[in-house]
């Protein structure tokens, strides 16, 4: 029995969100529906321009493993924060829910901790603008091996990509989970990500055994307008392939096979992290040895759970909705 049922390693980010006209968004300089990383001083600047601000633990993986707990299972999450006041925030959070987080908060002459400006359209797009900071540090010493190694699921952050030391880090725990007889994916993040890191994503695929990411980021990484032929590709290349496609069918490949799963149709309220918690409903089967197709249903219906309300983490007993649609 593994100590983990799942374990993620990404940015430990303190989310603010608030809301924000597309006027706003041009005055401002953002670009609506992306994620754009901030320095520091530009970080500070839109922080104060925030009306209402909401604050919550965030960061993509580390929203997906909350999820996952949720669900009950047993979690864990690598990640670095300063000790500083949000540092303290996050660590506590994320252990109030259940999460064992893995890394005590780093003292002394570190950046700050991370956080995230998030600008929520009327439609319900997102415009996410990041000062990294101190999660962009995190290496191969951040991350232990006995933590890794007793994963059953290890569930890796693409935005860790922008450093070295980060894919170090991803490799290590990757070899680590693997060793121990677990499974380790990743998520492609975000199509940018893809864009400055291509070659290193296509390193990696052959080292791991399932990648989530969206349609934009499969075209991208093999640099095609053809979606098909971009899954074709990374079906050849790795072992179980996922594909979200903004609302319409989500496309799960695993060799020759291939299926798709129908998505119903939502108005959102709030997009922010309907990506993470697809991963998490999608985890949770895997994790529970249901059907590929059954682990996509759940991902759907995690992912239509929190588009209903503001904020990247579940509100409902997503289980229940599991159970109601007979899928647990």
């Amino acid at each position: 029995m593994k100590k983990y049922q799942a374990v993620g390693i990404g940015n430990a980010v303190v989310d603010v969100i608030s809301q924000a006209g597309d006027h706003f968004l041009t005055q401002m300089g953002i670009d609506k529906g992306v994620m754009q990383l901030v320095e520091q001083e530009r970080g500070e600047f839109l922080f104060d321009q925030m009306q209402d601000r909401t604050q919550m633990p965030g960061g993509s993986v580390a929203n997906t493993i909350a999820g996952l707990g949720a669900m009950g299972l047993k979690t864990g999450f690598i990640g670095r924060v300063h000790d500083d006041e949000l540092g303290h925030y996050y660590a506590n959070a994320m252990t109030d829910e259940g999460i064992d987080f893995v890394n005590p908060p780093v003292p002394n002459g570190e950046l700050p901790t991370s956080r995230c400006m998030i600008f929520v359209s009327p439609d319900g797009e997102r415009s996410m603008n990041t000062y990294l900071g101190i999660s962009s540090e995190l290496g191969t010493d951040d991350v232990n091996d006995d933590v890794a190694g007793a994963a059953e699921l290890l569930f890796l952050e693409g935005y860790l990509f922008d450093k070295s030391k980060g894919k170090d880090a991803f490799q290590a725990a990757a070899r680590a989970c693997r060793a121990g007889g677990g499974k380790a994916g990743i998520s492609l993040s975000d199509p940018f990500c893809v864009d400055r890191h291509r070659g290193d994503f296509r390193k990696l695929l052959g080292e791991l055994d399932f990648v989530l990411g969206n349609e934009h980021e499969w075209k991208s990484l093999f640099e095609t307008d053809d979606l098909g032929a971009a899954l074709e590709q990374a079906a050849s290349e790795s072992g179980l392939i996922v594909c979200t496609r903004s609302g319409h069918d989500v496309v799960i490949t695993e060799g020759d096979d291939s299926i798709s799963i129908p998505v119903s149709p939502i108005a959102p309220l709030d997009t922010t992290g309907a990506g993470d918690q697809f991963a998490a409903g999608f985890l949770f089967g895997m994790a529970s040895g249901a059907p590929l197709a059954v682990s996509g249903r759940m991902g759907c219906i995690a992912a239509g759970e929190v588009i209903t309300h503001y904020g990247a983490r579940p509100q409902a007993d997503v289980k229940a909705l599991f159970s109601a649609e007979g899928l647990i």
